[in-house]
This record gives structure tokens, sequence and C-alpha cells, in this order.
């Protein structure tokens, strides 16, 4: 396992889910970590207890990914509290689906705003605190990919674009070293997104393995870029979906 030890992480929308299972992962081979929120201070709180109480640092801090002074006082925060940051997890995102003669601009604000908007401030204010070496890992979607079912057209053409914003900043930060990876998930078993409803058998007959994933899949993909054997892995994109873009 890669040893992340004196390494500080911040993962953004980590009260659950995915983001709750990065910052768990991340923390297990000793990085420091710093999870933001938006809403639920007592899941962030929580995920931040168990960190500590098996041996990890932790912090939870409140940020609004819609909000960009709420994202840069995130990192100023994890700067102050650890002295720097290394790693950084894009991990926040919205999704609002309807039939495109419904969507308002202000869906297409609020989309854009939070899955790519706050990924560019976040990752950029972090590149500069970051030393030569450090991680930016996006979460991205598999539908960035292809758009599957009506409904998704600006989320479809948020998690794209980001795939556009991580291979520019590779190329930026490629000078010092800094790693610029996206993380592609598809179905994950969630709160949000349940592996045994209707929507969930339909979703499996498109996967070439017929199962949902599980936030572990993708905790353990971030682990492995945020550690020193992806060192020389940048711009690249990493689908996680059990097949179904296959």
């Amino acid at each position: 396992m890669n040893s992340l030890q004196n390494k500080t992480a911040m993962v953004t929308g980590g009260s659950r889910g995915m983001g709750k299972a990065i910052a768990k992962a991340l923390a297990a081979q000793g990085a420091n970590v710093v999870l933001t929120y938006a809403a639920s201070q007592e899941k962030a709180e929580a995920v931040a207890k168990e960190i500590t109480d098996a041996g990890g640092k932790a912090l939870a801090v409140k940020a609004d990914n819609h909000n960009n002074d709420d994202v840069l006082a995130a990192i100023d925060t994890t700067v102050q509290q650890y002295g720097g940051i290394d790693i950084l997890v894009n991990n926040a995102g919205i999704a609002i689906s309807k039939p495109l003669a419904d969507y308002s601009v202000q869906d297409y604000e609020d989309t854009m705003g939070v899955n790519l908007r706050a990924v560019f401030v976040a990752s950029q204010a972090a590149a500069k605190h970051m030393p030569d070496g450090g991680r930016i890992i996006t979460i991205g979607s598999n539908l960035g990919d292809a758009a599957v079912a009506p409904g998704l057209t600006l989320y479809t053409a948020s998690k794209s674009a980001v795939q556009g914003l991580t291979r520019g900043m590779a190329r930026d930060l490629g000078n010092r070293k800094i790693t610029v990876n996206l993380v592609q998930p598809g179905p994950v078993d969630t709160d949000m997104n349940p592996d045994n409803t209707d929507l969930a058998t339909f979703m499996k007959t498109r996967m070439a393995l017929g199962s949902y994933g599980h936030v572990d899949d993708i905790a353990a993909m971030v682990s492995f870029l945020a550690g020193d054997t992806a060192k020389h892995i940048t711009g690249s994109i990493f689908t996680v979906d059990g097949g179904f873009n296959a």
C-alpha cells in the first residue's frame, strides 16, 4: 500500500458516500485529512471522528462549492492547520435532471458552478500551496463520455468539461511534477443511488459486470493516484464503471 505519511489531503464533499470513503482511505494511509461539507455538519464531524478514533488526523470544514469564497477559505484553513496541502480531491458535485425545455439558467449556473468552476477555483488555489509532486484528483462521471438517457444535458456537459480542465491543468502544472487526473465512477451504491431500486435493476443490465460499484472501489483508485507509484501518470481519465461504457 502506498504511504501518505506526513501528507495533507483536502477532500471536498467528504461527509458521505464516495467522499467519506476517500477521506477514510487517505487517512488510513497516513494523510492528514480536511473534509469539507455544505450542510451536513453532524455527518462530516462523524467522519472526522471515525478517522481520529482510528489514530488519524482529520478536520471537518464547512464549505459550499456554490461559493468561491467558501472554497478558497477551506484551502486556507487546510494550509493554516497542517502547514500546506499535498493532495486535493475535488469530489463535491450536483446533478439536476430535467427535460431540456425545463432547465433554467440558474440550473445551468448551479451545475457548472459546483461541477466545474469550483474544481477550477480549488485546484488553482491549492496548487499555489502544493510542493512539487503534489496531486490533484477530480471525481467526474462516466456520463462525461456519453449522455445515456434524456434529462442529463447539464450534468453530462459539466462532466465532459472537467475532462478538458483536467488535461489543461496537467499541462500547466507538469513542470512542477504536480499530477492532475480524473476518476469517472459509474453507478455506485450510495444513500443517494442505492443498488436495490427499479432504476438500479435496469442500470445493471447496461454494465458488463452486472453490479453496482462500491464506494471503496472509487477510494482505491483515488488512493493509488495519490501515492508515489502514480507519479508518472497525469492528464489521464480513469473510468470505474463496471463496464457501463464498454
